[in-house]
């Protein structure tokens, strides 16, 4: 970024006569998120779909056995305001013949969003306002995850993990790192950037899982019923969390070895009396299920 920082506006550049994005801030100058209480409900999101081989997901697994995996969200409800953690593909990349292909030219790939604007309208059918959220915070940058982004104001933060931020800022070929920049590099969208664990609000923490990418983060939300952990793409599937198998796809020398040390700590809270930890894309996830046969109708038992 270049230019100076506008008057009264900490971490923006501008330019004359060009509108731009925000500089980061970092959590502790950010100002407190707009929640109240603790939360209350957790409301899953099925916003897409991505034809993945088993071996992005699993380590070790099948490269030629390929699953149609959920892309998914979460809507965490406090007693007041709410967070969304993830947000999916922006349809607009799909709906736009050239757009897709120039964004999703993969040669075993396919990127799928069902017709209309399947975040937007699961929110509403959930009787959430726009106006009452509080931010967004995404488990990582990967362009599935980060749709979302396009939908928050000014004053809604995108709150992703420092690591996590620099690996976008610096990497050489967004292309092969499945990043779309322009998601989170845009005018209007302040992003607040984590170091490692960190309490987001209460009952709601942000933890390191990184391996998947460098700056990966998993959230964990304690309802007054149960603990849920949202794994990200740490754990897609359950697999990874029953059998203690990393994700296959990782960044660096050392995302492998991160990636199992992320698995294991997500195994052990799996284990804790009262704890849950969902995976981000396994379509037999019961609350994933459960989203797509209600959006689906009773038409579809009938296949």
């Amino acid at each position: 970024m270049t230019g100076t920082a506008a008057s009264g506006t900490p971490g923006v550049h501008q330019e004359a006569g060009t509108a731009v994005a925000p500089e980061p801030l970092g959590w502790r100058d950010s100002p407190p998120l707009r929640v109240a209480g603790r939360p209350q409900n957790l409301i899953p999101l099925v916003v897409g779909f991505e034809a993945i081989a088993e071996a992005v997901s699993v380590s070790g697994g099948s490269g030629f056995r390929y699953l149609m995996e959920p892309v998914t969200a979460v809507a965490i409800v406090f007693d007041e305001g709410w967070i969304l953690i993830d947000g999916g593909f922006d349809p607009s990349r799909i709906r736009d013949r050239a757009v897709r292909t120039a964004s999703f030219d993969y040669e075993n790939y396919a990127a799928i969003v069902p017709s209309g604007d399947p975040l937007k309208e699961q929110v509403a059918e959930a009787g959430l306002e726009w106006s009452d959220l509080a931010g967004a915070a995404i488990s990582h940058a990967h362009f599935d995850h980060t749709g979302a982004a396009r939908l928050l104001s000014p004053d809604q933060p995108l709150l992703l993990q420092r690591r996590e931020w620099d690996h976008v800022r610096t990497v050489e070929d967004p292309r092969i790192n499945f990043l779309f920049i322009a998601d989170l590099v845009r005018p209007g969208l302040q992003p607040v950037l984590l170091e490692g664990d960190t309490v987001l609000a209460d009952g709601l923490q942000a933890i390191d899982t990184g391996g998947h990418t460098p700056g990966h983060q998993s959230f964990v939300v304690t309802l007054p019923d149960r603990t849920v952990v949202l794994a990200g793409d740490a754990a897609d599937l359950r697999a990874n969390i029953v059998h203690g198998r990393a994700c296959g796809s990782t960044v660096g020398p050392e995302g492998a070895r991160a990636a199992q040390v992320a698995i294991e700590r997500l195994r052990e809270l799996d284990g804790r009396p009262g704890f849950e930890v969902w995976p981000a894309h396994d379509p037999e996830w019961e609350p994933w299920r459960r989203v797509i046969d209600r959006v689906a109708g009773p038409a579809a038992g009938a296949l």
